[in-house]
């Protein structure tokens, strides 16, 4: 799905100035962006999430003395 994406003057050049340099295309550099930004967000709501529903006593919370007993860790 074709979509535009338009960026302050100062962030196009550095765009335009990286893909120079490394003879890659902006294109390659904006999907690498959006990938990695995209990972690093979704990552981030499913954590406020999480927050969220242990603030809330719906989301059961482990000590780490619990987690080394069930995995055999202080035997």
């Amino acid at each position: 799905m074709p979509t535009s994406v338009r960026f302050e003057p100062d962030i196009e050049a550095r765009l335009d100035a990286l893909a120079r340099r490394t003879g890659r295309t902006k294109a390659f550099y904006l999907r690498e962006m959006a990938e990695r930004y995209l990972e690093d967000m979704e990552d981030y709501y499913i954590a406020v999430e999480i927050s969220e529903r242990i603030r809330r006593g719906e989301e059961r919370v482990y000590s780490s003395a619990e987690v080394r007993r069930e995995l055999g860790l202080d035997d």
